[in-house]
């Protein structure tokens, strides 16, 4: 029963930390009603949990639960005693304080940014928390401290993102920074083309077109021209030649 406990709860984180990015040291925010029920079935939260995250771990509470605890008098003074040895987190309600459940509620708004998990034994807290992407619930059954399957919202989310439907801004910045570094993206230079200039006309091609009468006559004035000089040189050599043939 343990082992299949530890593969549930090993499956669930890789859920976690490669869908929402959660890393160690993880950070647990409790509420009263997790003391409590820690005290109970004497759990060790600060030995146990570690191990059954699979990591480091830092236990936090708000200043909004410790008062509740102190409101509620005897009955939760040991819970109050553990609640009080964790990191106390700063919230928005210092003034003004508010219910535990509420202020853990404000503690991950906007996505869960701090990337916290919430204990608690709130029943209604718990349905308002399922109902939020991304933040991971734990509580105790059994004597044992479990962390629930990730909720349809954050499923949801998931295959949102896997559709780059919701993706931040700030994370497409990154990856596309990660691209360019790795060479991965060709640059703005690489993606214009230069284009070609329309050539001009061909200059031969603009040439009026000669005549068929044109050039035949031209043809034959060239030739008569060849004749005439072959008739000339071969005049002259007959008259070099005479006297030669005269004295002889």
């Amino acid at each position: 029963m343990k082992i299949t406990r530890q593969k549930h709860a090993k499956k669930n984180m890789g859920f976690y930390k490669y869908n929402f990015g959660f890393r160690e040291p993880f950070q647990v925010l409790l509420d009263g009603t997790f003391c409590q029920a820690a005290l109970r079935n004497k759990i060790q939260i600060r030995d146990q949990l570690p191990g059954y995250l699979g990591g480091a771990a830092q236990l936090c509470t708000t200043r909004c639960v410790l008062k509740e605890l102190e409101s509620l008098g005897k009955e939760l003074y040991g819970a109050k005693l553990i609640a009080q040895r964790f990191q106390v987190r700063n919230c928005s309600h210092f003034k003004d304080p508010v219910s535990g459940s509420a202020c853990l509620l404000s503690m991950i708004e906007e996505g869960n940014p701090h990337h916290y998990f919430i204990g608690t034994q709130d029943q209604d807290l718990a349905r308002k928390i399922k109902k939020r992407p991304g933040v991971p619930l734990l509580f105790i059954i059994q004597n044992t401290m479990v962390l629930d399957k990730p909720s349809a919202r954050s499923l949801a989310s998931v295959q949102a993102m896997q559709t780059n439907q919701l993706i931040p801004e700030h994370q497409k910045e990154s990856i596309e920074r990660l691209k360019e570094e790795q060479g991965l993206v060709k640059t703005a230079s690489h993606k214009i083309r230069k284009r070609k200039k329309a050539a001009g006309p061909n200059p031969l091609s603009c040439l009026k077109k000669k005549k068929k009468g044109q050039e035949t006559s031209q043809v034959s004035a060239t030739k008569k021209k060849t004749s005439r000089k072959r008739r000339k040189k071969t005049a002259g050599g007959v008259l070099q030649l005479g006297p030669q043939n005269a004295e002889a």
